[in-house]
């Protein structure tokens, strides 16, 4: 089991200081989240009968991929994710070569989480049709991943169309990072067991994660894709020992916590959880 920080439900002023704690303490990975853009007028969540969105408009968001650039230098062995980024949103030359500069600059501690997105508005004020964002999404990540491998790549697709171009220097990581992704809907599962080295949820404990597990093994039979090298990874409470033995048994591999209610108590928090399960 490996076990994360998940930075979402952290105060952005503590970021750098837990990420150099945990970097300290040995936890395998930080994950931050991302958004483009907040719109004033939100609506929807990406958890399950929520009657509002997780996050205000006026949340701050930092761009993941410069700031985890800058914790790349800051810290040796934690490595970076997104939980997730919103590829989609964005051309694939511009999302290939962030993740590429993250890459380089950790030497090769980037992990990337994808996902098409919950937050309907904030497509429509980047001028995009969210009804599209599924096969969007698919379009940029199966360019990126020519991009990060080929010599010279040449794409006429639905939503991007170039003549050949090269994409220099290639990731660290080959054939590129790993790429998890996130969601729980069917579309989101059949994305991870297709086109994924992983992937990434929201919030479950030992009981209820197995459900997306069991559809995830399904799907990667279905594409005659082995799962004993396929990251299962969701964010979870861990009191102890006990805990992770029922995650493991689950099929979690790698697991994000967040030992604390409040931000003031995070720091602390994540030193006991280390003593308890690291």
């Amino acid at each position: 089991m490996k076990f994360g920080i998940a930075l979402g439900r952290l105060h952005p002023r503590l970021h750098e200081e837990m990420v150099l704690l945990a970097d300290d303490l040995g936890f395998e990975s930080v994950w931050l989240p991302e958004h483009l853009v907040l719109p004033v007028d939100m609506a929807g969540s990406p958890f399950a009968a929520a009657e509002h969105p997780p996050i205000p408009a006026d949340a701050p968001v930092v761009d993941c991929f410069g700031y985890l650039s800058y914790l790349a230098g800051r810290t040796t062995q934690i490595r970076l994710g997104t939980h997730v980024y919103l590829l989609g949103l964005r051309h694939p030359f511009v999302a290939a070569r962030a993740v590429q500069t993250l890459d380089l600059v950790s030497q090769g501690r980037a992990e990337i989480g994808i996902g098409a997105g919950w937050l309907e508005n904030e497509w429509r004020v980047t001028g995009l049709d969210p009804r599209t964002r599924g096969r969007r999404l698919d379009e940029a990540l199966a360019v990126c991943k020519r991009l990060w491998s080929d010599d010279v790549i040449e794409h006429h697709g639905e939503f991007f169309d170039f003549e050949p171009v090269m994409f220099e220097p290639k990731p660290v990581q080959r054939p590129h990072p790993p790429i998890l992704v996130g969601g729980e809907s069917e579309a989101a599962l059949r994305r991870a067991a297709r086109d994924g080295d992983g992937w990434i949820g929201l919030a479950h404990d030992a009981e209820s994660c197995a459900v997306p597990i069991g559809r995830l093994r399904e799907l990667r039979a279905e594409y005659d894709r082995r799962t004993d090298d396929f990251e299962m990874v969701c964010l979870g409470r861990v009191n102890g020992r006990s805990d992770v033995e029922r995650f493991a048994e689950a099929g979690i591999t790698r697991l994000l916590v967040t030992p604390w209610d409040r931000s003031s108590e995070a720091l602390d928090g994540v030193r006991r959880l280390a003593d308890q399960i690291l």
